[in-house]
């Protein structure tokens, strides 16, 4: 199987730093921390048992990834964590992953190939039966494609969009059919490679992006009818 070479990030350096990033990350998505709510320096680290810098660093990233707002003499404040925000994020994925799977088809040798097919045969073995697993099996397929690009700043804004999306939609339920889609899709994925056919392989990958963001965007719908 190739080789996958693991993406640089911003907290690689300190797991304690990338702990608290974590947090404060499914803190916002989880409402634990409020809309609009203020983010305080010393509260935060106090709540988390850590110094102060640590915690303005993980400010930054969040900033960064759009899940805090940084006001003028107002401080950071939770960005709300609603349907225009992960729209947002997946229509610049619809963009990033075309070109990246173009790129992939273009060099992918038979070793690439059998691969992508040992793990989605795994994939479907486990048929969703373990969110998380399945989540790490995805990850692996997608990495396969992508790790080996030039492009290091696309990759690495794919790896950090695709962290946001998969911490959000770890609150919902992946539906039967949106299942069946991503089996089917990853299938058809394989076989375009196959055949080397990269216009086949961008129009499907930019399909089972929209597919993954527009599930996650109608769970949000519905919970907010409900509430």
């Amino acid at each position: 199987m190739s080789t996958i070479v693991p993406l640089l990030q911003a907290d690689d350096t300190d797991p304690g730093e990338a702990s608290i990033y974590e947090r404060i990350r499914d803190d916002i998505i989880q409402g634990r921390l409020a809309a609009n709510a203020r983010l305080k320096v010393a509260e935060l680290a106090e709540r988390m048992g850590t110094s102060t810098n640590p915690v303005r660093e993980a400010l930054q990233q969040l900033r960064g990834e759009g899940f805090v707002v940084m006001m003028p003499n107002r401080g950071a404040r939770v960005r709300p964590i609603d349907d225009t925000f992960v729209r947002d994020i997946f229509e610049i994925e619809v963009l990033i992953e075309p070109a990246l799977t173009r790129w992939f088809v273009s060099l992918a040798t038979k070793a690439d190939l059998q691969a992508l097919e040992e793990v989605q045969a795994e994939i479907e073995a486990l048929n969703f039966a373990d969110p998380q697993k399945h989540s790490q099996l995805d990850m692996t397929f997608h990495r396969l494609m992508y790790d080996r690009h030039y492009n290091r700043h696309a990759v690495d804004l794919w790896w950090r969009h695709r962290e946001i999306l998969s911490a959000i939609s770890r609150q919902f339920q992946t539906s039967m059919s949106r299942q069946a889609s991503i089996l089917a899709e990853h299938r058809e994925l394989i076989r375009c490679i196959s055949r080397q056919d990269a216009d086949g392989a961008a129009r499907i990958i930019a399909q089972h992006v929209e597919g993954s963001g527009r599930h996650i965007i109608e769970h949000m719908r519905l919970n907010q009818r409900r509430g």
